[in-house]
């Protein structure tokens, strides 16, 4: 299938080779990986596949480029990131394009992806300048005290394909604005727009080596060799937990500085007080933005039995009004999910959970034809113990249970290892404050279906990770505090 032309020379003005030191090039053992339209399974670009010695390489440009960045005034970081920032907006399109090409999802999801991914590069522009320490004489007044702030040093960020533009401005933007230098690896599915944004920063102004890129059909010797050289002072990485805790392992070694946001399993609560209008909508949001492929997606919808049933009714005429196919037509809505393994997995956890009781109410089945497409489905009265209840679907699958009261939503919605986000629907006030102290989620939609915001600490609690991004917490992941202590100058 042949592509338009406006996307072929789209595809063709993203550079195809590895930045390192401010230099693009190839893999040095010649090695490529193919980049895939999921709407078609179409290749629609190959690029430089790094080696261990490509990553290194990286690595050392990073480390030599940051004594200079990280003694540049933060003024001068902060205008980097700020034409950054004007870039962006004025190619918007270009990066929604980009990765609905490459990663599937709406156009019009693309183009609010591009809109919330730019709000970090604007947000750490404003903080560059405000990053503050403290003086003052210490209590038995024999001295004073100077507390400090200073970059960490150099930064190895790994990025997901689910959000290949949001991921990216998220880890590098905090990183420059403390004067940090950094390696990214994106994703081997969606390397595409990192690489298109990565010139975007050359452009804006930003030196030779402080950003370095790296895509590698082999991440895990890379990330290993990476990890254990003693240069490097940061890891922040965005994936499952199975992998983030493999990753901790191997920083542990190095004693790192991490921020690790890994797996979901979001409890999306509907109390019998509940605007079910509010609730419907949340839930689509909630559950079905992104085709369902978000960490933060509504994993498990408990809904109190009084309100269920037309709960799921509601819920059920909207998404079956939910138009799929691929991201690039108008009108739609559900894209293709990012490969057939994908596919696979979210029609097993469907199988399974229909096998143990549950009804399908809607979808069900995957899409016949070309790409990597699953239909939004519905399936009611989920039965404990279904696969889908505990594992993340990362599908279009909104799974339904009921709950009898308060109580038992909580410990529904607690029973699992993760603690990422949970959403509540009540017009109790009380109630909702009693669910802030209760569920144990590192963040937390009361009566919204959406809570990411730049200027808003993102992370999870449990096996959902460490650290912030995000927020005032999201520079100060890439800072290290020193205290010195003078004599008392009256003394």
């Amino acid at each position: 299938m042949t592509l338009p032309l406006a996307q072929q020379q789209l595809l063709a003005s993203v550079n195809d080779g590895l930045h390192i030191g401010g230099q693009w090039r190839g893999s040095s053992h010649g090695a490529t990986v193919d980049v895939r339209n999921p709407a078609t399974g179409e290749v629609i670009r190959t690029v430089a596949s790094a080696s261990v010695g490509d990553g290194l390489a990286a690595l050392t440009a990073a480390d030599e480029a940051f004594p200079a960045w990280a003694a540049t005034p933060a003024r001068e970081r902060a205008e980097i990131l700020r034409r950054a920032f004007d870039l962006l907006t004025e190619r918007a399109d270009d990066f929604a394009l980009l990765m609905t090409l490459e990663m599937g999802k709406p156009l019009g999801e693309a183009r609010g992806e591009v809109a919330y991914g730019g709000e970090f590069l604007r947000w750490f522009s404003e903080r560059t300048a405000h990053v503050t320490g403290r003086y003052g004489a210490n209590p038995e007044g024999s001295g004073r005290m100077i507390v400090t702030q200073h970059p960490v040093g150099p930064c190895y960020l790994i990025t997901p394909w689910n959000f290949p533009l949001a991921m990216a401005t998220r880890k590098i933007a905090p990183a420059l604005a403390a004067g940090c230098t950094v390696v990214i690896k994106p994703a081997t599915l969606t390397p595409l727009t990192t690489t298109y944004f990565v010139q975007l920063l050359q452009e804006a102004g930003l030196p030779a080596g402080v950003v370095n890129v790296v895509t590698t059909s082999v991440p895990g010797p890379m990330s290993e060799a990476i990890l254990a050289d003693p240069r490097l002072r940061k890891l922040s990485f965005t994936g499952s937990t199975p992998v983030g805790r493999q990753l901790l392992k191997q920083a542990a070694q190095g004693v790192l500085r991490t921020s690790m946001e890994l797996g979901g399993n979001a409890p999306f609560i509907v109390f019998d007080d509940a605007d079910l209008d509010k609730a419907v909508d949340g839930a689509i949001l909630a559950k079905f933005r992104n085709i369902g492929q978000a960490c933060t997606a509504a994993n498990r919808m408990l809904v109190h039995v009084d309100v269920v049933e037309e709960f799921t009714a509601r819920l059920t005429e909207r998404v079956e009004n939910l138009v799929m196919g691929p991201g690039t037509e108008p009108g739609v809505a559900i894209g293709p999910l990012i490969d057939d393994r994908a596919v696979a997995k979210t029609d097993e956890l469907v199988r399974d959970a229909v096998t143990r009781g549950a009804s399908i109410r809607t979808g069900g089945a995957p899409a016949d034809g070309h790409g990597y497409f699953y239909p939004a489905t519905v399936l009611a009265d989920v039965q404990p113990g279904s696969a889908l209840l505990t594992e993340e679907i990362f599908g279009p699958v909104a799974a339904i249970a009921p709950f009898r009261d308060e109580d038992e939503a909580v410990a529904l919605a607690n029973a699992t290892e993760y603690g990422l986000v949970s959403y509540v629907f009540t017009e109790s006030l009380a109630r909702g404050q009693r669910m802030i102290e209760r569920l144990e989620t590192g963040m937390m939609g009361l009566n919204v279906g959406a809570v990411s915001n730049a200027a808003a600490p993102f992370g999870g609690w449990k096996m959902s990770g460490l650290g912030r991004e995000g927020g005032d917490e999201g520079i100060h992941e890439y800072l290290q505090t020193k205290y010195t202590l003078t004599p008392n100058p009256f003394a």
